[in-house]
C-alpha cells in the first residue's frame, strides 16, 4: 500500500540531504583555501578530497571533475555582489544614486568575500579555460543586468541598446578593477577603504560626464 512516507523515513531523508550539503560546502571550502596558496588550476581532486577530509569517491558524487567545482566556485562569488547590486540600483533615479550606492557595496561585499573575489581575480586570466570562461560570462550577464537599469536614465533612454551596454561595460570593468584592489588591501586600512571608494566614485562620475554629449548615432 503507497503513501507518504513514515516521519522516521522522512527525519532520515532530510539527514541525508543535509550532510550532502555539508560536504559539498565542505568540498567548496576546501578548493577555495587550497586555490588561495597554489591557484585553482594547480590544485588536484585528491588535495580537495584531502583538505575536505572526504575521500575522492565521495567528491565524484558532488562535482564530476575539478572544472565543474571550478564553475560553483564561479556562480558561489559572483551570486551575492549581482544581487546586492540589483538591489541598489532596483529604483534609480540619478546616476549619483547608482554610483554611491555602487562604491560602497563593492567595497562592502568584496571585503566580506575577499576569498571569493580573490579567487576570481586569480583565475579570471591564468585559470584553466572553462573556469576562465565561465568568469567571462558572469561579468558579461553582470553588464546586461546593469544596462538595463541605465537604459530608464536620462539621456540613456534614447540611446541604442549596443551603445547603453557599451557604457554598462566601462562601469563594470571600473567596479572589476577596484574590487581586485579591496581584495589586496590589507586588512584595518579604513583610510585605503574610503580612498578605493573615493576613486571608484570619481571615475564612474568621470564616465556619465560624456553621457549627456554622445549621439549614438554618431558610432
Amino acid at each position: 500500500m503507497s503513501g507518504s512516507p513514515s516521519p522516521s523515513a522522512a527525519r532520515a531523508d532530510t539527514s541525508r540531504q543535509a550532510q550532502k550539503e555539508r560536504t559539498r560546502e565542505a568540498i567548496l571550502a576546501a578548493a577555495l583555501e587550497l586555490s588561495q596558496t597554489q591557484g585553482f588550476a594547480q590544485t588536484s581532486l585528491r588535495q580537495v578530497a584531502r583538505q575536505a577530509g572526504v575521500v575522492p569517491t565521495a567528491f565524484y558524487r558532488h562535482f564530476a571533475a575539478m572544472d565543474e567545482l571550478g564553475l560553483a566556485l564561479v556562480e558561489q562569488s559572483f551570486g551575492t555582489l549581482r544581487a546586492m547590486i540589483r538591489d541598489a540600483q532596483r529604483d534609480p533615479e540619478t546616476f549619483a544614486d547608482i554610483i554611491d550606492a555602487s562604491a560602497e557595496i563593492l567595497v562592502r561585499v568584496v571585503k566580506q568575500n575577499k576569498a571569493h573575489f580573490g579567487f576570481v581575480a586569480r583565475e579570471r586570466n591564468s585559470g584553466s579555460e572553462a573556469v576562465r570562461q565561465a568568469i567571462q560570462r558572469e561579468l558579461e550577464l553582470f553588464i546586461s543586468e546593469l544596462a538595463v537599469v541605465l537604459a530608464r536614465l536620462p539621456h540613456l533612454d534614447t540611446w541604442s541598446a549596443e551603445d547603453v551596454k557599451l557604457a554598462s561595460g566601462l562601469f563594470v570593468r571600473n567596479m572589476v578593477y577596484r574590487a581586485e584592489q579591496v581584495v589586496q588591501m590589507p586588512d584595518g586600512r579604513p583610510d585605503l577603504e574610503e580612498e578605493i571608494k573615493r576613486k571608484a566614485r570619481r571615475e564612474m562620475r568621470l564616465i556619465v560626464l560624456g553621457f549627456e554629449k554622445w549621439d549614438s548615432h554618431s558610432g
